[in-house]
């Protein structure tokens, strides 16, 4: 089984289909691989498709008039994003990055809306879907504009622990200092004293390779 077959068989919305519903979306959905640092998609993309990180990490930027880069939110293995653009079918107003090598799904827009018209689970899972992203847009919006650079990179970090918006991560994760830097817009150097003092504290641990969350509601209320 193809790692696009595991993650369609797993994912959370997928439970609730019927075999007809399943046998469409198998059907209709494709993937692609992206390098490390490709752009999956640009501002000003049309949105014709609900996508899905099969395996790899990336994030959501925005490009500032002074030609800075402003990361907004992660996702990673077994995350599904975009369905409020899908179902507006407006054009894309940030990019997608990949932080690592990627494999991305791509289910079309006529095969969401499908299944958004007659299926009731799939219906309830997108309601939640989109409670939990304007949740965590709110949440990053207090760390752009009031949060210090420790409380920054604990957010950062929460944003991608969450059981609804990426299903496929657990309590560790594999990610590099520089990739955290990246989503918490902050130097490498900066990024470490604050992972630093988190783990002082006992909200996570630093891995050879990766994070380990040990207190996740501490990451998502940490302030100062």
């Amino acid at each position: 089984m193809s790692k696009l077959s595991e993650t369609l068989a797993s994912a959370p919305w997928a439970r609730g289909l019927t075999p007809e519903e399943r046998s469409r979306v198998e059907r209709d959905t494709a993937s692609r691989i992206y390098p490390k640092g490709s752009f999956i998609f640009r501002v000003g993309d049309v949105v014709d498709y609900w996508m899905g990180i099969v395996d790899g990490l990336a994030k959501m930027t925005v490009l500032q008039s002074d030609g800075a880069a402003t990361s907004f939110v992660a996702v990673g293995p077994g995350s599904w994003f975009g369905e409020g653009s899908v179902i507006k079918h407006v054009r894309r107003e940030y990019d997608g990055v990949t932080l690592r090598n990627c494999e991305v799904a791509f289910m079309p827009r006529a095969t969401f809306m499908w299944l958004l018209e007659r299926s009731l689970p799939f219906n309830r899972f997108i309601i939640d879907q989109l409670n939990e992203r304007l949740w965590q847009f709110v949440g990053l919006a207090q760390r752009d504009r009031l949060l210090d650079p420790n409380a920054r990179v604990a957010l950062s970090l929460a944003s991608l622990f969450n059981a609804q918006l990426s299903p496929g991560i657990g309590s560790a994760l594999v990610i590099s200092q520089e990739e955290i830097a990246e989503l918490a817009g902050l130097s490498r150097q900066r990024t470490n004293e604050a992972l630093k003092l988190l783990g002082e504290k006992g909200l996570l641990r630093t891995e050879r390779v990766g994070i380990t969350v040990l207190d996740l509601k501490g990451l998502q209320n940490f302030k100062t």
